[in-house]
């Protein structure tokens, strides 16, 4: 094949073969623009403690900034679409909620498999050097997927397609070889808002604009350390993740269940007990989420996630899962067991507990929070 528009029509072909959902092809070189507001969020500081953005800004910026020899940019995308209403489990208090994308197996693994066999075709009969990126590498996805007509950037800053709604994964091969890019697709929001209204935490400054550090998927995934009062009851018995702004989107009606059996989602991760996930330690921990993404958030940060969920339960029968926490190895597990019980519990009730366990107490953050608390 020498004509380039028979290379892009194989390659269509061969990505939908080996199951991905949909291809969009982008040229290396692209416009500032994305760079620039990728700036304008790394000078605002919206990154939160997610120090790897501004590291990563000078090859995040351009595809050709990552890899100069780069031309063209296949974008693969590759459905996840849950099979329920993701929000329902959000109306029962005493399980948790977690996110779509995570109640399966790690999707890095299945994607990145796929891009590989594609560029390993492309290597070696197009005679072409390629590189695969999945979300783990610094490429700013999102813009080159609509470069690529897959999709375009929402209001709330996901990327939209007509034809799976909100609910797939981007995985990119960049290529030297030089391919005819595809029409970039335009932004059909409209005067929507729909994502905008819904979020807990008021997370967005303004339409497609988004402040990591209010974000209940940052503060659940990325964030490490303590998470601030103020966003502690409008997580509510979200545990990990948040698809609300997703969920809302009207374009789902398009969505499409997933096709791959992979990424269906596992009974036990629909709405787990709260109740059973605050009794994991970390070796048990590690087991019931082994191939999940959660597994790599740890359990002290996932349990910090849980007894929050308790404390916003409204549910006096969790009382004895939090307190089992109050002399937990982890402080930040420690603190967040306070303020669960402070949540669940009369006055005089905690009062006692309080005088029990705080003499012993001697991390800064835990003594904080009981003292807040009472």
């Amino acid at each position: 094949m020498v004509d380039p528009d028979d290379i892009k029509a194989e390659l269509r072909k061969r990505a939908l073969e080996i199951g991905f959902d949909a291809v969009g092809f982008a040229p290396a070189d692209q416009p500032q623009e994305a760079g620039d507001r990728l700036k304008d969020f790394v000078e605002a500081g919206y990154y939160g403690d997610m120090g790897w953005m501004p590291e990563t800004y000078e090859r995040r910026r351009h595809p050709q900034a990552l890899w100069p020899e780069a031309r063209s940019v296949i974008v693969l995308a590759q459905n996840y679409g849950p099979e329920d209403d993701p929000l329902a489990v959000l109306d029962q208090p005493e399980q948790g909620g977690v996110s779509v994308y995570a109640r399966h197996r790690d999707y890095h693994d299945l994607v990145k498999k796929r891009l590989k066999q594609l560029a390993r075709w492309m290597h070696e009969t197009l005679d072409c050097d390629v590189k695969v990126f999945v979300d783990t590498a610094p490429v700013m996805e999102k813009p080159l997927a609509q470069s690529a007509g897959v999709g375009w950037q929402g209001k709330h800053t996901n990327l939209l397609s007509r034809d799976l709604g909100n609910w797939f994964f981007l995985g990119e091969v960049f290529t030297t070889m030089e391919l005819p890019p595809d029409e970039p697709e335009s932004e059909h929001c409209g005067s929507c808002r729909a994502c905008l209204d819904i979020c807990p935490t008021n997370a967005f400054p303004a339409p497609f604009q988004l402040d990591a550090r209010r974000c209940i998927s940052y503060l659940t995934i990325e964030h490490k350390g303590h998470i601030p009062e103020e966003l502690r009851k409008p997580m509510g018995n979200r545990i990990y993740g948040c698809d609300d702004c997703l969920a809302i989107c009207p374009w789902n009606k398009f969505a499409q269940k997933t096709r791959e059996e992979k990424l269906r989602a596992r009974e036990d991760l629909k709405g787990p007990s709260l109740a059973y996930l605050a009794s994991l330690d970390d070796a048990s921990f590690r087991e019931f989420f082994s191939g999940s993404p959660i597994k790599r958030t740890g359990r002290n940060r996932f349990l910090r996630n849980v007894l929050i969920a308790i404390g916003n339960s409204g549910r006096n029968e969790m009382i004895p899962h939090a307190t089992q926490h109050l002399d937990d190895d982890s402080p930040l597990v420690r603190a967040m067991a306070v303020w669960a019980l402070f949540q669940l519990m009369l006055l005089a009730e905690f009062k006692t507990l309080r005088q029990k366990h705080l003499s012993k107490e001697e991390d800064a953050a835990v003594i904080e929070e009981w003292n807040r608390a009472s």
